[in-house]
């Protein structure tokens, strides 16, 4: 099975392991299953307003088996790029919640929420509860040159009712209003949120888990670990098949059942990809499809097209659509479009 090859699953949350209140379909078994054979899963997320606790608590509400240290979250990642911008003990000027305000704490430092507290940097994240004001006191603060650092650039997330915007579209309604770009950032796809995972577990052949190309698949080439796109969040079949550089996945699968089976070797020549009985080829500038099996024709399709950019993908994504037994037609269409 594909996570044989692993000693270290590391989850994505939102999209992957849930959605808002509710478990992605699937993942609660096949986690339980891994940890069975003594794979060590962690949970690593961008998400930076609950505290690992709360995580933690809330997956023990789904069925996972977790705890606090199985989570590892953007501020945890955060807080230590603070060590060589400001001295200890400094105020951190907060733009989100408790799980940034918690590690803040535990680190030493004392967690403000206006500028005329005297903060000596600034740390945004995401909060459903933010207001304007708290935007505008970001602001004032990046404004007047202070060290700036974002948990995480996820411009979106998944909810129960759809994609809403996430700490990334906040941190560029600061950055349109300054003028100036974070000088750091923790969380996927840069390196410090990974880069603490490996650590914490002590990986020696880890794979990243996610549903999003510019943040978790990114992110594992960025640390040198191989990733895995389920179909279960934000990306749809046409950003897979569009996909360019370091967001194009080395494996994927509708959705987290992936783990449990043999991976298929996908074989591609200058005209056409085969995953098993699945086929496609190039036919008149358009990217054709014969498949069976949404996942198999997934991965020779996303293969062909990463060799040919500026396919018309139409007839692939739509026998995709048609496909799609195991995986709902929402996932597979362009969320984009809507």
């Amino acid at each position: 099975m594909l996570a044989g090859q692993f000693d270290t699953l590391l989850f994505d949350l939102d999209g992957v392991i849930y959605v808002g209140p509710h478990a992605v379909r699937h993942a609660t078994h096949v986690v339980t299953a891994m940890q069975a054979r003594k794979i060590t899963c962690a949970y690593v997320t961008n998400n930076a307003f609950r505290t690992p606790g709360a995580v933690a608590e809330h997956l023990t509400d789904l069925g996972f088996t977790c705890n606090a240290d199985d989570v590892v979250t953007s501020p945890q990642a955060a807080v230590p790029l603070l060590a060589d911008r400001i001295p200890a003990g400094s105020r951190v000027l907060v733009v989100g919640g408790e799980g940034i305000m918690q590690i803040l704490r535990e680190a030493g430092y004392v967690p403000v929420t206006t500028l005329e507290d005297d903060p000596q940097a600034v740390i945004q994240g995401f909060s459903p509860e933010m207001t304007w004001r708290d935007l505008a006191e970001a602001s004032y603060a990046v404004a007047a040159g202070l060290p700036w650092i974002a948990t995480n650039p996820d411009l979106t997330f998944p909810t129960p009712r759809g994609i809403a915007p996430g700490n990334g579209s906040m941190v560029r309604l600061v950055s349109t209003a300054t003028g100036r770009e974070p000088d750091a950032v923790a969380g996927k796809p840069e390196p410090p949120l990974l880069k603490e995972a490996l650590r914490r577990t002590g990986a020696r052949a880890a794979l990243m888990v996610g549903d999003r190309l510019d943040t978790d698949i990114s992110a594992g080439h960025r640390v040198g670990i191989p990733s895995l796109l389920v179909m279960t969040g934000v990306t749809s079949a046409r950003d897979l098949l569009q996909a360019q550089g370091d967001e194009r996945p080395d494996f994927v699968g509708s959705d987290l059942r992936v783990l449990q089976r043999p991976y298929p070797q996908v074989s591609v020549t200058v005209e056409s990809a085969t995953c098993q009985e699945a086929r496609a080829w190039v036919r008149e500038g358009a990217l054709e499809l014969d498949s069976h099996d949404v996942d198999d024709g997934l991965r020779a399709a996303s293969a062909l097209a990463w060799q040919h950019p500026g396919l018309d993908l139409e007839p692939a994504l739509t026998r995709l659509v048609e496909l799609a037994g195991t995986v709902s037609s929402e996932t597979l269409e362009d969320h984009h479009a809507q």
